[in-house]
Protein backbone atom coordinates (compact mmCIF):
# COMPACT_ATOMS: atom_id res chain seq x y z
CA UNK A 1 0.00 0.00 0.00
CA UNK A 2 1.19 3.54 -0.95
CA UNK A 3 -0.02 6.46 1.09
CA UNK A 4 -0.07 10.17 -0.19
CA UNK A 5 -0.31 13.00 2.52
CA UNK A 6 -1.45 16.31 1.04
CA UNK A 7 -0.87 19.46 3.39
CA UNK A 8 2.46 17.72 4.77
CA UNK A 9 3.54 21.28 6.39
CA UNK A 10 -0.06 21.34 8.74
CA UNK A 11 -0.12 19.85 12.18
CA UNK A 12 -2.22 17.09 11.89
CA UNK A 13 -0.60 15.74 8.53
CA UNK A 14 2.56 15.67 10.68
CA UNK A 15 1.29 12.74 12.86
CA UNK A 16 -0.29 11.19 9.66
CA UNK A 17 2.50 10.64 8.21
CA UNK A 18 4.28 9.43 11.17
CA UNK A 19 1.63 6.62 12.18
CA UNK A 20 1.51 5.80 7.99
CA UNK A 21 5.38 5.65 8.32
CA UNK A 22 5.02 3.02 11.12
CA UNK A 23 3.03 0.73 8.66
CA UNK A 24 6.60 -0.10 7.10
CA UNK A 25 4.54 1.22 3.61
CA UNK A 26 5.47 3.95 1.47
CA UNK A 27 4.73 7.14 2.70
CA UNK A 28 5.13 10.67 0.96
CA UNK A 29 4.11 13.97 1.85
CA UNK A 30 3.67 16.80 0.31
CA UNK A 31 3.16 20.23 1.57
CA UNK A 32 0.90 23.39 -0.77
CA UNK A 33 4.49 24.40 -2.20
CA UNK A 34 5.20 20.98 -3.09
CA UNK A 35 1.47 20.29 -4.19
CA UNK A 36 -0.89 23.34 -5.30
CA UNK A 37 -4.45 21.21 -5.18
CA UNK A 38 -5.79 24.16 -6.59
CA UNK A 39 -3.64 23.01 -9.70
CA UNK A 40 -5.73 20.18 -11.69
CA UNK A 41 -2.99 19.40 -14.31
CA UNK A 42 -0.62 19.30 -10.87
CA UNK A 43 -2.79 16.91 -9.13
CA UNK A 44 -3.59 14.96 -12.05
CA UNK A 45 -0.06 14.43 -12.94
CA UNK A 46 0.87 13.59 -9.43
CA UNK A 47 -2.19 11.06 -8.85
CA UNK A 48 -1.15 9.51 -11.76
CA UNK A 49 2.53 9.40 -11.26
CA UNK A 50 3.00 8.24 -7.90
CA UNK A 51 -0.21 5.52 -7.72
CA UNK A 52 -0.68 5.72 -4.18
CA UNK A 53 -3.25 3.25 -3.09
CA UNK A 54 -4.54 6.04 -0.10
CA UNK A 55 -4.61 9.85 -0.15
CA UNK A 56 -5.32 11.48 3.02
CA UNK A 57 -6.41 15.35 2.30
CA UNK A 58 -5.16 17.46 5.52
CA UNK A 59 -5.09 20.49 3.13
CA UNK A 60 -7.59 22.97 3.92
CA UNK A 61 -8.28 26.64 4.43
CA UNK A 62 -8.88 26.36 8.45
CA UNK A 63 -9.21 30.69 8.67
CA UNK A 64 -12.54 30.60 10.16
CA UNK A 65 -12.79 34.44 10.52
CA UNK A 66 -10.76 35.51 7.27
CA UNK A 67 -13.39 33.05 5.69
CA UNK A 68 -15.98 35.51 6.06
CA UNK A 69 -14.30 38.27 3.92
CA UNK A 70 -12.76 35.39 1.65
CA UNK A 71 -15.04 32.99 0.89
CA UNK A 72 -14.27 32.12 -2.66
CA UNK A 73 -10.69 32.12 -2.10
CA UNK A 74 -12.09 29.43 0.58
CA UNK A 75 -13.83 27.49 -1.03
CA UNK A 76 -11.01 26.94 -3.93
CA UNK A 77 -9.21 25.23 -1.32
CA UNK A 78 -11.79 23.46 0.61
CA UNK A 79 -14.44 22.63 -2.29
CA UNK A 80 -13.10 22.93 -5.67
CA UNK A 81 -9.44 21.57 -5.14
CA UNK A 82 -10.96 18.69 -3.06
CA UNK A 83 -13.26 17.88 -5.69
CA UNK A 84 -10.08 17.79 -8.85
CA UNK A 85 -8.33 15.17 -5.93
CA UNK A 86 -11.58 12.88 -5.17
CA UNK A 87 -11.53 12.83 -9.68
CA UNK A 88 -8.12 12.12 -9.74
CA UNK A 89 -8.37 9.62 -7.02
CA UNK A 90 -11.35 7.84 -8.83
CA UNK A 91 -9.91 7.34 -11.68
CA UNK A 92 -6.78 5.67 -10.37
CA UNK A 93 -8.56 3.72 -7.82
CA UNK A 94 -7.27 5.37 -5.23
CA UNK A 95 -8.94 5.29 -1.14
CA UNK A 96 -9.38 9.35 -0.57
CA UNK A 97 -9.90 9.79 3.01
CA UNK A 98 -10.98 13.84 3.50
CA UNK A 99 -10.46 15.18 6.64
CA UNK A 100 -13.48 17.71 7.42
CA UNK A 101 -15.18 19.88 10.38
CA UNK A 102 -18.25 19.62 12.78
CA UNK A 103 -18.55 23.21 11.73
CA UNK A 104 -20.56 21.67 8.72
CA UNK A 105 -23.32 21.26 11.03
CA UNK A 106 -25.47 24.35 12.63
CA UNK A 107 -25.03 23.83 16.35
CA UNK A 108 -28.50 23.95 17.46
CA UNK A 109 -28.96 20.16 18.07
CA UNK A 110 -29.41 19.62 22.24
CA UNK A 111 -28.02 15.79 21.14
CA UNK A 112 -24.82 14.92 19.00
CA UNK A 113 -25.11 14.73 15.76
CA UNK A 114 -24.95 11.60 14.04
CA UNK A 115 -23.14 11.40 11.03
CA UNK A 116 -26.20 11.56 8.70
CA UNK A 117 -27.74 14.27 10.26
CA UNK A 118 -28.64 16.94 8.23
CA UNK A 119 -26.06 19.90 8.03
CA UNK A 120 -26.34 23.90 7.90
CA UNK A 121 -23.31 25.60 8.48
CA UNK A 122 -23.64 28.88 10.27
CA UNK A 123 -20.48 30.24 8.38
CA UNK A 124 -18.36 30.62 5.33
CA UNK A 125 -15.59 27.84 6.32
CA UNK A 126 -18.38 25.71 7.28
CA UNK A 127 -20.30 25.95 3.78
CA UNK A 128 -16.69 25.45 1.89
CA UNK A 129 -16.35 22.60 4.59
CA UNK A 130 -19.37 20.87 3.33
CA UNK A 131 -18.58 21.56 -0.54
CA UNK A 132 -15.54 19.15 -0.27
CA UNK A 133 -17.38 16.68 1.83
CA UNK A 134 -19.94 16.44 -1.04
CA UNK A 135 -17.54 16.15 -3.63
CA UNK A 136 -15.63 13.58 -2.10
CA UNK A 137 -18.83 11.68 -1.30
CA UNK A 138 -20.25 12.07 -4.79
CA UNK A 139 -16.88 10.19 -6.21
CA UNK A 140 -17.23 7.39 -3.63
CA UNK A 141 -14.19 8.59 -0.71
CA UNK A 142 -14.38 8.92 3.15
CA UNK A 143 -15.02 12.15 5.27
CA UNK A 144 -13.59 12.07 8.46
CA UNK A 145 -14.94 14.80 10.21
CA UNK A 146 -13.32 16.07 13.64
CA UNK A 147 -13.44 18.92 15.95
CA UNK A 148 -10.79 21.26 18.28
CA UNK A 149 -7.59 19.60 17.27
CA UNK A 150 -4.18 20.09 19.24
CA UNK A 151 -1.13 18.69 18.48
CA UNK A 152 2.70 18.92 19.19
CA UNK A 153 3.21 20.95 16.30
CA UNK A 154 1.69 24.78 15.11
CA UNK A 155 -0.66 27.36 16.98
CA UNK A 156 -3.79 25.28 18.71
CA UNK A 157 -5.58 25.87 22.04
CA UNK A 158 -3.60 24.42 24.19
CA UNK A 159 -0.44 26.36 23.57
CA UNK A 160 -2.17 29.45 23.25
CA UNK A 161 -3.94 28.66 26.90
CA UNK A 162 -0.41 27.49 28.64
CA UNK A 163 1.89 30.55 27.32
CA UNK A 164 -1.39 32.78 28.91
CA UNK A 165 -1.10 31.19 31.99
CA UNK A 166 2.56 32.39 32.45
CA UNK A 167 1.36 35.88 31.39
CA UNK A 168 -1.79 36.30 33.07
CA UNK A 169 -3.38 36.05 36.55
CA UNK A 170 -6.34 35.51 35.03
CA UNK A 171 -7.88 33.99 31.70
CA UNK A 172 -11.39 34.55 30.58
CA UNK A 173 -12.25 31.78 27.87
CA UNK A 174 -15.43 31.47 27.01
CA UNK A 175 -17.68 28.58 28.46
CA UNK A 176 -20.78 28.49 26.43
CA UNK A 177 -19.64 26.76 23.32
CA UNK A 178 -19.70 22.47 23.21
CA UNK A 179 -17.42 20.71 21.54
CA UNK A 180 -14.65 18.00 21.47
CA UNK A 181 -10.83 18.52 21.97
CA UNK A 182 -9.03 15.81 19.15
CA UNK A 183 -5.80 15.35 19.91
CA UNK A 184 -3.85 15.35 16.55
CA UNK A 185 -2.09 12.19 17.17
CA UNK A 186 -5.33 10.21 17.61
CA UNK A 187 -6.92 11.59 14.95
CA UNK A 188 -3.48 10.40 12.64
CA UNK A 189 -3.96 7.16 14.17
CA UNK A 190 -7.71 7.59 13.38
CA UNK A 191 -7.28 7.98 10.02
CA UNK A 192 -4.89 5.35 9.04
CA UNK A 193 -6.76 2.37 10.52
CA UNK A 194 -10.00 3.96 8.42
CA UNK A 195 -8.20 3.88 5.65
CA UNK A 196 -6.62 0.28 5.97
CA UNK A 197 -9.71 -1.00 6.68
CA UNK A 198 -12.66 -2.41 4.91
CA UNK A 199 -15.06 -0.42 6.04
CA UNK A 200 -17.44 0.97 3.35
CA UNK A 201 -16.78 4.52 2.28
CA UNK A 202 -19.12 7.53 3.50
CA UNK A 203 -19.06 9.94 6.59
CA UNK A 204 -17.25 9.08 9.91
CA UNK A 205 -16.56 11.13 13.08
CA UNK A 206 -13.26 11.54 14.36
CA UNK A 207 -13.51 13.26 17.51
CA UNK A 208 -12.51 12.14 20.88
CA UNK A 209 -15.71 10.98 22.93
CA UNK A 210 -17.26 12.75 25.52
CA UNK A 211 -17.80 16.64 25.47
CA UNK A 212 -17.00 19.84 27.24
CA UNK A 213 -16.55 24.01 27.03
CA UNK A 214 -13.87 25.94 25.35
CA UNK A 215 -13.61 26.84 29.68
CA UNK A 216 -13.49 23.55 31.17
CA UNK A 217 -10.95 22.57 28.56
CA UNK A 218 -8.68 25.70 29.72
CA UNK A 219 -9.15 24.41 33.08
CA UNK A 220 -7.87 21.13 32.59
CA UNK A 221 -4.83 22.57 31.02
CA UNK A 222 -4.57 24.89 34.10
CA UNK A 223 -4.50 21.68 36.35
CA UNK A 224 -2.64 19.87 34.27
CA UNK A 225 0.40 22.56 34.51
CA UNK A 226 0.00 22.18 38.45
CA UNK A 227 -2.23 25.66 38.86
CA UNK A 228 -5.21 26.74 40.24
CA UNK A 229 -7.89 26.59 37.03
CA UNK A 230 -10.05 28.71 39.29
CA UNK A 231 -7.62 31.37 37.04
CA UNK A 232 -9.69 30.62 34.10
CA UNK A 233 -12.86 32.56 34.11
CA UNK A 234 -16.08 31.51 31.96
CA UNK A 235 -17.42 34.49 29.91
CA UNK A 236 -20.10 34.23 27.53
CA UNK A 237 -19.41 34.48 23.63
CA UNK A 238 -20.30 37.62 23.61
CA UNK A 239 -17.64 38.71 25.12
CA UNK A 240 -15.75 38.07 22.44
CA UNK A 241 -17.49 39.08 19.03
CA UNK A 242 -15.89 37.45 15.49
CA UNK A 243 -16.45 38.10 12.16
CA UNK A 244 -17.67 34.30 11.78
CA UNK A 245 -20.17 32.63 14.09
CA UNK A 246 -19.81 29.73 15.77
CA UNK A 247 -22.10 26.79 16.35
CA UNK A 248 -22.99 26.54 20.18
CA UNK A 249 -22.70 22.57 19.91
CA UNK A 250 -20.24 20.80 17.72
CA UNK A 251 -20.58 18.01 19.56
CA UNK A 252 -20.48 14.78 17.33
CA UNK A 253 -21.52 11.02 17.93
CA UNK A 254 -19.90 7.94 16.88
CA UNK A 255 -22.46 5.52 15.24
CA UNK A 256 -20.53 4.22 12.12
CA UNK A 257 -17.19 3.66 13.99
CA UNK A 258 -15.56 3.03 17.64
CA UNK A 259 -15.19 7.00 19.07
CA UNK A 260 -11.60 7.86 19.88
CA UNK A 261 -10.83 7.79 24.02
CA UNK A 262 -12.56 10.26 26.20
CA UNK A 263 -10.92 13.55 25.48
CA UNK A 264 -9.68 14.33 29.20
CA UNK A 265 -7.55 10.99 28.84
CA UNK A 266 -6.03 11.80 25.36
CA UNK A 267 -5.26 15.58 26.97
CA UNK A 268 -3.26 13.60 30.22
CA UNK A 269 -1.57 11.24 27.74
CA UNK A 270 -0.83 14.34 25.18
CA UNK A 271 0.67 15.98 27.93
CA UNK A 272 4.36 15.06 28.15
CA UNK A 273 4.45 15.08 24.28
CA UNK A 274 3.29 18.64 24.30
CA UNK A 275 5.35 19.74 27.02
CA UNK A 276 8.37 18.40 25.47
CA UNK A 277 7.71 20.20 22.14
CA UNK A 278 6.78 23.70 23.77
CA UNK A 279 10.06 23.28 25.68
CA UNK A 280 12.11 22.45 22.42
CA UNK A 281 10.03 25.52 20.99
CA UNK A 282 11.35 28.12 23.75
CA UNK A 283 14.44 26.62 23.45
CA UNK A 284 14.41 27.46 19.40
CA UNK A 285 13.13 30.51 19.94
CA UNK A 286 15.61 31.54 22.60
Amino acid sequence: MRWLVTGAGGMLAADVLDRAARTGQPVLGLARSELDLCDRRAVDDLVRAYRPDVVVNCAAWTAVDAAEAHEEQALAVNGHAVRRLAEACAVTGAKLVHVSTDYVFDGAAAEPYAEDAPTGPVNAYGRTKLEGERAALEHGHYVVRTAWLYGARGANFVRTMVRLAGERATVDVVDDQHGQPTWAADLADYLVRLAASDLPPGVYHGTSAGSTTWCGFAREIFTLLGTDQERVRPVPSSAYPRPAARPVSGVLAHTRWTPIRHWRSALHAAWPVLMREQAGSQCSVA
